[in-house]
């Protein structure tokens, strides 16, 4: 069996993996436990037109499950990335898709990490950028670590909708806000493995404690800082390619598309394993 290697796609972010097939994925026993260590040494992993049918992508899913360490039982449930409401009932919510984010913002443990697999692609747009927020925290000054790692923020649903929809109507806003309360999360996630990320994104509305107007600044130079077009990679979808991301310290978001195009991907993730903190 040839050696499974991987080859990085951007000086901060992103590998493709070589030397993996439709029967390699599900029958090497010792491909979990590479694809957990290369996905932290790299944030993404891009299999190029792998072409898995929903039960493998979930069947792959359980097993980076339980090499991580989580409970046996049920494979991850398929979920439909699409803006055809026929296909997903809360495909409206998905155009917040287009913003920068890590999914689970408002959770106290987000998910570990992320597959997304292409069924459908539309004609133009729906590239996936990612951005490492591992890279941008090593890339601030001591200070700055310093003074950051102080700070709380507010992470919000109806924030993130808002910047999708600023029209919002009172009675919308009022839904979002029930159906995901707020947040607060450290400005800097100190992880188990000793790395450290800024926990940035859409959802991130202001800074605890700190003048609305001047945190809410802070937030978008952090942004703007961590997504530097030099520091994103952009994968460009072909069919049946296989993406998984580390969702604890990768952001990533969508190119927008035709919502009449059909794009239909399908999502699983892995069970996150530790609180923001």
């Amino acid at each position: 069996m040839s050696e499974v290697t991987a080859k990085k796609l951007s000086e901060t972010v992103g590998a493709e993996v070589l030397g993996v097939d439709q029967d390699r994925i599900l029958s090497d026993e010792a491909l979990p436990a590479w694809c957990l260590k290369t996905l932290e040494e790299n944030g993404v992993l891009v299999f190029r037109e792998l072409n898995i049918d929903d039960e493998t992508q979930r069947a792959f899913s359980q097993k980076l499950n339980e090499a991580d360490g989580a409970p046996s039982g049920e494979a991850p449930p398929i979920y439909r990335i699409t803006l055809d409401p026929n296909l997903n009932a809360s495909a409206e919510y998905l155009k917040g898709a287009f913003l920068w984010h890590i999914d689970g913002a408002t959770d106290d443990v987000p998910s570990k990490a992320t597959l997304l697999s292409a069924h459908v692609l539309s004609a133009t747009g729906g590239e996936t950028e990612f951005a490492s927020c591992y890279a941008a925290y090593d890339d601030l000054s001591d200070e700055e670590k310093e003074r950051y790692g102080q700070l709380r923020v507010i992470h919000s649903f109806e924030h993130a909708q808002l910047l999708a929809k600023p029209d919002a109507t009172d009675e919308e806003r009022a839904f979002w806000r029930q159906r995901t309360p707020e947040k607060a999360h450290p400005l800097v996630w100190h992880h188990h493995t000793g790395r450290c990320s800024l926990v940035l994104g859409a959802t991130a509305s202001h800074v605890e404690g700190m003048d609305r107007e001047e945190g809410e600044a802070l937030l978008v130079e952090l942004l703007e800082r961590s997504t530097r077009p030099e520091r994103v990679y952009v994968h460009e979808w072909s069919m049946g390619d296989l993406v998984i991301w580390d969702n604890r310290g990768v952001l990533h978001r969508a190119a927008p598309y035709d919502p009449a195009s059909g794009r239909d991907m399908h999502r699983t993730s892995l069970i996150g394993d530790e609180p923001i903190q």
